[in-house]
């Protein structure tokens, strides 16, 4: 349900996507709205309906921001963001990788909540200062208001459903932020992520199974579609739950392995002094590699050279370019560089392995010491899966 995601916009660099299944919640709210409108303003049908597109796409929007507070956060800890999709169930800011430190994981879990919170702080003063009452917008808040003006609708319902957002987010159940939260305090507290991981997924474990209770309840109560609604974000829930479990047992077998462990210590290098010609005819042609490291005499690690900027260089008329010259990063701190104590999950999370299919091990003296490849991390991670 969250697959074949659409991009909306763009905020900060961040994709804003949205899911079909995004798109069936949206109109749906707009269906349930109109009613609610149609009820509580004195006008037209027209007015009803517009009133209700505006609600739901406010709804919507604090959601986007909502998510972003999480990327936002993550991006001051140099955390990525591929992108943030609406789906059926809300928002999900896709992360690069997991936070490093409790600090960190709690900062970034609580960044949405505290968007959510000033969204309902705003929606209050601007009703206040529009001299709506408190009272006109708690009773649109909680739909309960039968004669109203659009504006004190539409506050008092983003209002009201963004209180509902908050409280549910803030349950300490993993995959909800206040799941995480709850995570970040029992690393902090044990010192292990693992362990902090393994108590939250078995409260959201514990969560989802209630959920799927009330739902079962109200839908034999006669409510079924509140009921079905219950049960399917239960299972969702607790396929979460479940996974970040199962994941955190698996992490426990992978502490201790590193990137020394793996890496092939004897690995072909390249020297920078080669012309764009001769790499090409004396290492690229005969081996058919992707890229190569390039090494200095002493050992020192300069660099990758890939085999598509040997191919431009040629074909730009420039075959006795220096490698040294085509490097992805010429002073040698490029992305494909790791220390020989990375752990296997920070192998796993580093870009050059996905883009190269391979990561350069180099010491603090800056000398190549081996390369890890992507077939050697899944010969490791089969190794876990068959000791379990």
């Amino acid at each position: 349900m969250r697959g074949g995601s659409i991009q909306l916009a763009k905020v900060s660099g961040i994709r804003i996507g949205a899911t079909p299944s995004w798109f069936f919640v949206l109109f749906f709210l707009i269906y349930i709205l109109t009613g609610y409108f149609g009820k509580v303003l004195d006008g037209s049908d027209q007015q009803a309906f517009l009133s209700a597109v505006g609600a739901a796409l406010l709804f919507e929007t604090s959601l986007v921001l909502h998510e972003l507070g999480h990327a936002l956060a993550a991006r001051r800890y140099g955390i990525g963001t591929t992108g943030i999709d609406l789906w059926f169930f809300g928002g999900l800011a896709k992360l690069d990788r997991e936070p490093a430190t409790p600090a960190e994981e709690f900062k970034v879990a609580a960044a949405g909540p505290l968007v959510t919170a000033l969204i309902i702080g705003l929606c209050l003063g601007i009703g206040l200062a529009a001299s709506a009452g408190f009272g006109a917008i708690a009773d649109t808040a909680t739909l309960t208001q039968t004669d109203t003006t659009a504006f004190t609708a539409l506050i008092g319902f983003v209002a009201g459903i963004n209180v509902l957002l908050l409280a549910f987010n803030l349950i300490p159940a993993y995959p909800l932020d206040g799941g995480r939260i709850a995570r970040a305090a029992a690393w902090r507290l044990t010192g292990d992520r693992n362990r902090g991981t393994l108590f939250a997924g078995r409260l959201g474990i514990a969560f989802a199974y209630l959920l799927i209770g009330a739902g079962a309840y109200l839908a034999l109560s006669g409510d079924e579609l509140n009921g079905i609604w219950f049960m399917v974000l239960g299972f969702f829930m607790a396929q979460s739950a479940r996974a970040a479990v199962v994941g955190a047992r698996v992490r426990e077998r992978l502490d201790g392995v590193t990137a020394a462990d793996l890496m092939s210590t004897d690995p072909l290098t390249i020297p920078p002094t080669l012309t764009v010609l001769e790499a090409q005819e004396q290492w690229f042609a005969p081996h058919d590699a992707p890229f190569f490291a390039v090494v200095a005499d002493d050992g020192g690690y300069l660099g990758v050279l890939r085999a598509e900027r040997v191919s431009r260089a040629l074909s730009a008329g420039q075959p006795i370019l220096l490698v040294s010259e085509l490097l992805d990063d010429p002073d040698g701190q490029d992305a494909a560089r790791v220390a020989p104590d990375t752990g296997l999950e920070l192998l796993l999370q580093t870009p050059a392995m996905r883009a190269l299919g391979a990561v350069m091990v180099v010491d603090g003296a800056g000398r190549l010491q081996g390369v890890v490849s992507a077939e050697q991390v899944q010969r490791a991670l089969v190794s876990v899966a068959g000791g379990r």
